[in-house]
């Protein structure tokens, strides 16, 4: 097969050829645009789930959605220990300027600019870095609004009047953050209380959040009401049919078949999760002789996509831990045989400490992303087969 024309594409974020199994979530967010689009009150969106199963990927889809309505976007990644005035100030920035070309009225939008670089100004950096940095925004600072130094006075001001420039125009704002869980504490604070502010007042303005299966419970630590403020969407692996058509649809457009047998081997390897969906499709396309692609084909090209994986996927992760980090995590896996969550009793007691001395450990695993807290008193991988890897380099 020619790999020049190979269709699938492993990749953080990449979009895949074919978004199969995401239409539920893209509807109701169709609804949601619609809704906003007519006055009506709708929540913000709360994507959730393991990494690999296509968050980000859907993430971008739902923003392509709301350009196509002509709404003003902008989007984040958090990362930990990063103020959020900075990137969300650029993010709104952008937004705003996707839709002032059709306001009337270019004082107030330079008006709002205005306030936006008070708000940017804010940044807490370093003071030298505060005095040299700067928002990029062609407008004089507005004192007086959205610039008392408290993110979350800040933030209800800011987007309420993002909100008032766009229903000026008639069009909403969306903000996408990814690894919404890596936001300070303060920083989900004050976008709850942004959210419930913009809701109140039916505003056109949304947040659009995806992050780990732990970030409803950083949301809930934040502020009680938070469930009432987000609508969730758990995204998981794909089902047999879905994860067929990932692999099907692609492969007929370059006039390449699938049997049956090669498809049954596919789901088994990949289990549905989309990542290996892509990693497994690709491997196996590179190694096919010819069409259609047979179960022989998927067996020979296991191992390479199995190698990628290990280095790439697996082994990237497992290479930013730490001895004690590592230590946990193997106990992790052999406590999960089947990669679900553990209790943490059980980790101490495997490892014959007390649970006190790995708290360290948990704590470093969560902040660098590998691990989450399924639950009160038990902890999951972040990465699915992350268990079955490490329990296979113990092998």
């Amino acid at each position: 097969m020619d790999p020049v024309r190979n269709p699938y594409a492993p990749g953080a974020g990449q979009r895949p050829p074919e978004l199969a199994g995401r239409s539920k979530q893209l509807d109701a967010f169709d609804v949601v645009l619609e809704r906003i689009a007519r006055g009506r009150p709708e929540r913000s969106v709360v994507l959730t789930g393991l990494r690999g199963v296509g968050k980000t990927v859907l993430l971008n889809h739902l923003r392509s959605a709301a350009i196509s309505r002509r709404w003003g976007t902008g989007k984040i990644e958090a990362r930990p220990d990063q103020d959020l005035r900075r990137p969300l100030s650029s993010a709104l920035h952008m937004a705003v300027r996707e839709i002032a070309a059709s306001h009337r009225d270019p004082d107030r939008v330079d008006e709002f600019l205005g306030v936006l670089k008070s708000f940017a100004l804010k940044a807490s950096a370093d003071k030298g870095m505060r005095d040299k940095w700067q928002p990029g925004i062609d407008a004089p600072a507005l004192k007086g609004r959205a610039d008392t130094g408290d993110i979350e006075i800040d933030l209800v001001e800011l987007l309420l009047d993002a909100a008032s420039l766009a229903r000026d125009v008639g069009v909403g704002i969306a903000i996408f953050i990814d690894e919404m869980q890596d936001l300070a504490a303060e920083d989900v604070s004050a976008i709850c209380g942004a959210c419930h502010e913009l809701s109140q007042d039916a505003a056109p303005l949304i947040v659009v959040g995806a992050g780990l299966p732990h970030l409803p419970a950083v949301l809930s630590a934040s502020k009680s009401y938070s469930e009432r403020l987000f609508s969730y969407h758990r995204i998981d692996r794909l089902d047999r049919a879905s994860a067929d058509q990932a692999l099907i649809a692609p492969a007929e457009r370059e006039d390449v078949e699938f049997t049956s047998g090669a498809l049954d081997a596919l789901y088994a390897a990949a289990d549905g999760y989309p990542y290996f969906v892509q990693a497994y499709g690709k491997a196996t396309w590179d190694h096919a002789a010819a069409s259609p692609i047979t179960d022989a084909d998927v067996r020979v090209a296991a191992p390479t996509a199995e190698d990628e994986l290990a280095v790439g996927f697996f082994g990237s992760r497992y290479e930013r831990a730490t001895p004690a980090e590592r230590e946990y995590m193997r106990a992790m896996a052999d406590l999960s045989g089947d990669d679900g969550p553990v209790a943490t009793a059980k980790i101490a007691s495997e490892l014959g400490r007390r649970p006190a001395s790995l708290s360290p450990a948990r704590d470093g695993l969560i902040k660098k992303g590998l691990i989450y807290s399924a639950e009160r008193g038990s902890i999951g991988f972040t990465v699915p087969h992350f268990g079955r890897y490490l329990r296979g380099q113990a092998d």
